[in-house]
């Protein structure tokens, strides 16, 4: 194994060396293999989604030629409060040497001094353990690497639901509090057991009234959708309407099973706003340090995608336009922002009730040198998958890292795997879940149905 402490020389090999000795990395491919992009678990499946591709890439090129970054970037997303996951994903993109089992246990190695590293959002929710996940992702910043934090919807809707909970209570934010599901009972109970709040629990009312200011009035389903329709269409209000009622029966039985009663989740809640959303709170970095997008060379990184307006924003003051808009909103209406075009960006997937991506909006960001999108948000199973959507090129980084979902999708194990974009123009997509790295080159197609 090479010495961890030289720098980096460069992409001799795409994959650069892994140090760690603390999992099984045998199944981790050391191989590049082109991208099989006519295959459904790499591609859309079909040989009229390759033929989008290429299109895509052919109108790309018709734009100018592509930009690099000057320094590699490694793109992993959604880790889901599987900080082993995350870590095992820093180890297997080279990016870091562990020195023990702890979350803060690990150094950047030499490639990892020199990479870019953009987390693609969705640090929070499922687990096993949202706090140590967010000490790895302290460590890490910590640690001198060159970090980017983008927003996720699961951490944006978290932000929210405590910022309604504790909050003045209206019709449009009373229910999203509950609309987070199961999936974040477990911070809540990290918090309860992490931090005191016995003088929060002796402040608080009775069960019943815990539970009142918890759930959404008797009266919300008929008040949500007059007030509702200044945001969504109808469609999507009843879309919202649907899902709260089986958000609120998973919400239930999700309490009981964590061994909660609704005074220790209000508590927990109330505990939240302090610690994340407070100024001095000691996970306020977490929302202080995120953005929406981030651009390198002809990439564009976002948790989910784009639509028309923010195409238009791009074009007209880049991505700290975005990013400023989005910390100026983040914070004001909660229901108006999560709904909104800022939004959208962290929950698209480019559905009939999303906010719209045409060809107008596509060609802005042609005129602006951006040629792909590399995303999160869409788990895959078998590694990264590269599509065209409303004719542009997106790379789907999300591969399943975290243990809960695997559980549920019949994975095993603990997930590893991470996106590397060199100055060269090499992609590889890496994950322990297929067996070669798949490599792509965008300015270097060939027709039958893979990318080199």
């Amino acid at each position: 194994m090479a010495d961890q402490d030289a720098m980096w020389q460069g992409p001799a090999t795409l994959l650069p060396p892994v140090f760690d000795a603390y999992c099984d990395f045998d199944g981790l491919p050391r191989q590049c293999a082109a991208w099989p992009v006519s295959e459904p678990h790499s591609g859309g499946g079909t040989q009229a989604c390759l033929r989008d591709v290429q299109h895509s890439l052919k109108i790309a090129a018709a734009h100018g030629r592509w930009h690099w970054p000057e320094h590699p970037v490694v793109f992993i997303s959604d880790p889901h409060a599987d900080a082993e996951g995350f870590l095992r994903s820093l180890a297997a993109a080279g990016t870091i040497q562990r020195n023990g089992h702890g979350p803060r246990d690990f150094v950047l190695t030499g490639f990892g001094q020199s990479a870019r590293i953009v987390l693609g959002g969705d640090c929070l929710d499922k687990g096993p353990s949202n706090l140590d996940m967010l000490d790895a992702l302290d460590a890490l910043f910590s640690s001198g690497a060159n970090v980017h934090l983008l927003a996720g919807n699961h951490d944006l809707r978290f932000m929210l639901a405590v910022q309604a909970l504790t909050g003045p209570r209206s019709p449009l934010t009373e229910h999203l509090f509950v609309r987070m599901g199961r999936k974040t009972v477990p911070l809540l109970r990290e918090v309860w057991d992490r931090f005191p709040t016995a003088d929060l629990m002796a402040n608080l009312p009775d069960e019943a009234i815990c539970r009142a200011r918890i759930f959404p009035g008797p009266d919300w389903d008929t008040q949500f959708p007059d007030l509702a329709a200044a945001h969504l269409s109808r469609k999507a209000i009843d879309k919202e309407l649907a899902r709260l009622r089986t958000k609120q029966d998973q919400f239930d039985a999700q309490i009981t099973k964590a061994g909660m009663t609704m005074r220790m989740v209000y508590a927990s809640a109330l505990m939240c706003r302090s610690l994340f959303l407070a100024p001095d709170g000691p996970y306020a970095w977490f929302y202080e340090r995120m953005d929406m997008i981030q651009k390198s060379g002809s990439l564009l990184f976002v948790h989910a995608g784009l639509d028309d307006a923010m195409c238009a924003l791009l074009a007209e003051g880049g991505p700290d336009a975005v990013n400023a808009r989005f910390r100026a909103e983040a914070r004001q209406d909660p229901f108006a922002f999560y709904f909104g075009p800022v939004a959208n960006l962290v929950r698209t997937k480019y559905r009939e009730t999303d906010k719209h991506l045409s060809e107008t909006g596509v060609q802005r960001l042609h005129a602006q040198g951006i040629k792909m999108v590399v995303q999160g948000h869409v788990n895959n199973h078998r590694g990264q998958r590269l599509l065209a959507k409303r004719g542009l090129l997106h790379l789907e980084g999300d591969v399943t890292l975290d243990r809960a979902s695997r559980h549920l999708e019949g994975l095993p194990g603990i997930g590893a795997g991470a996106t590397l974009i060199h100055p060269s123009g090499d992609i590889v997509g890496l994950s322990a879940d297929f067996p070669a790295a798949k490599h792509f080159h965008p300015e270097r197609l060939s027709w039958d149905g893979v990318v080199a």
